[in-house]
């Protein structure tokens, strides 16, 4: 994971200082955000920082839509559930692999929505639309073993990798891994926020072979509590 997360934070941090440069025109009333926040559900645990900007739509500038670019890392074990929505609308074309350790890490672009109540509080929900998924391949143990008895050439010991292509659309339909959150921003100060809410997380790994139903995609589908912190430089 440390692998997947310092380049990010290099590049995040060279951005933070590129804006404080930059005209303030384009980042200034507020809307201008860098984020950082962890969520862990026990057996998985995941790290996200990400830049967003938001455009205000209403009159009262309370509503605000928006759009940023996200880098999520997840680690963790568990089931993986055949992803297809071809398939999944039907209980007996459920596949499932198990993986004692995996890792993926996602860069995405991200679209926002928030509601700002006051200068203190703010309501968010965000996710990912489009992006690139990449990590270490893992050994998964393919547990439908009635069905290897009619496919000997299927192994149940299986190489899984993260699916190398993300894109939202909408449920089961989704491909690879898509970070969504819904959050509350307190406002410390004028630029500082704490965020306090949850993430919820596509993972989505691809076997080496084509299985059941020439499937080869499985996703496991996390909810876990979150915490982080919001930067809003030129927040008056």
């Amino acid at each position: 994971m440390k692998k997947l997360i310092i380049p990010f934070i290099l590049i995040f941090c060279a951005n933070i200082i590129y804006a404080q440069k930059a005209e303030k025109s384009y980042f200034s009333n507020g809307l201008n955000n860098y984020e950082i926040n962890v969520a862990s559900s026990g057996t998985n645990n995941l790290f996200d920082l990400g830049w967003n900007h938001l455009h205000a739509i209403t009159k009262n500038k309370k509503f605000r839509i928006g759009y940023g670019i996200r880098f999520t890392g997840i680690n963790g074990s568990g089931n993986f559930f055949t992803a297809p929505a071809k398939l999944t609308s039907e209980d007996a074309n459920l596949d499932t692999i198990n993986v004692s350790s995996y890792t993926i890490g996602s860069l995405n672009l991200s679209i926002h929505l928030n509601y700002k109540f006051n200068q203190k509080w703010q309501v968010e929900f965000n996710i990912d639309a489009v992006g690139l998924s990449f990590g270490s391949s893992a050994t998964a143990d393919y547990t439908t073993s009635k069905r290897l008895n009619t496919n000997p050439v299927v192994n149940n010991k299986q190489n899984a990798s993260p699916t190398p292509f993300n894109l939202l659309l909408v449920g089961d339909n989704d491909l690879g891994s898509l970070n969504s959150q819904i959050k509350i921003k307190y406002y410390l100060n004028s630029q500082w926020a704490f965020n306090f809410g949850g993430t919820f997380i596509f993972s989505e790994l691809t076997t080496s072979n084509k299985l059941f139903k020439d499937n080869n995609r499985f996703r496991q589908k996390t909810f876990m509590p979150m915490i982080g912190i919001t930067y809003s430089p030129f927040n008056n």
